[in-house]
């Protein structure tokens, strides 16, 4: 590993780590994760999935649109080796898709039309409960290295723990309950900011991607939790105008 990434690698920890002693937003630090992922992995984009209490998988953070997709094309097909993944609580290696058309007929021949070539899944844990999967897709062929997945497994450990500790009282070991408590809780966020998301869409003319950056933005800008502005936007506590105003003529620009 070249010192330029070791240093990027540690960067990254030391985000998340200071992000998880403050209480940051668990959607904005999800989020970031996968954005690591992409950036220091070989991979093109990531993509996590979060399980309900039903065990059905939701797409809780993506780093690009066609990933979303693909991660919730998996969901409602129900097949695809995410789901392996989180169903076997394992790693699962797709370093050929093409290999892969009898596994998952209708997910390879989406992702292959994508212009995806290989797919990595590690599983998100915590001690004896499965929370979900973090996806890795290449754009081509060829498996992760041995070091590649570990730093794929070890950020969606810290995944996983960011979503527990999202309360002032973490859940024990065998407290099920109360873990998956902490799972509604994320997936109630990811809602808000998907709603928020199309709030700022509708009244700014603006694509999601855009929308999201603006919410993000605005968050960070101001101290707020995203969660929190997304709730604020979505029940008009928040005008979205201001949002887009901010976005569209920052400080920055003022003579």
């Amino acid at each position: 590993m070249s010192t330029r990434r070791e240093q990027d690698v540690a960067a990254s920890f030391v985000s998340l780590a200071t992000a998880l002693a403050t209480g940051a937003d668990v959607v904005e630090l999800l989020t970031e994760l996968t954005e690591d992922c992409a950036r220091l992995l070989d991979v093109e984009s990531a993509g996590l999935l979060l399980a309900d209490g039903a065990g059905v998988l939701h797409v809780l953070a993506a780093t690009s649109v066609d990933t979303r997709e693909l991660e919730v094309f998996q969901t409602q097909r129900v097949q695809g080796p995410c789901l392996d993944c989180y169903r076997s609580g394992e790693a699962v290696r797709v370093p050929d898709l093409r290999g892969e058309r009898e596994r998952w007929p209708a997910f390879a021949a989406v992702a292959l039309r994508m212009g995806f070539a290989s797919v990595h899944a590690v599983p998100m844990r915590l001690r004896t409960h499965r929370l979900g999967a973090l996806g890795l897709f290449g754009t081509r062929s060829g498996a992760l290295d041995d070091g590649d997945l570990s730093l794929g497994q070890a950020l969606a450990d810290v995944a996983s723990v960011a979503i527990v500790q999202n309360s002032r009282t973490p859940p024990a070991d065998e407290d099920a309950a109360a873990v998956e408590s902490q799972l509604q809780a994320a997936l109630r966020a990811r809602v808000l900011v998907e709603q928020a998301k199309g709030v700022l869409a509708f009244w700014g003319g603006v694509g999601t991607a855009e929308a999201h950056a603006v919410l993000r933005a605005y968050a960070a800008d101001h101290g707020l939790r995203l969660s929190d502005l997304a709730a604020d936007v979505v029940e008009r506590r928040v005008a979205p105008q201001l949002l887009l105003l901010e976005h569209r003529s920052p400080a920055s620009d003022a003579p």
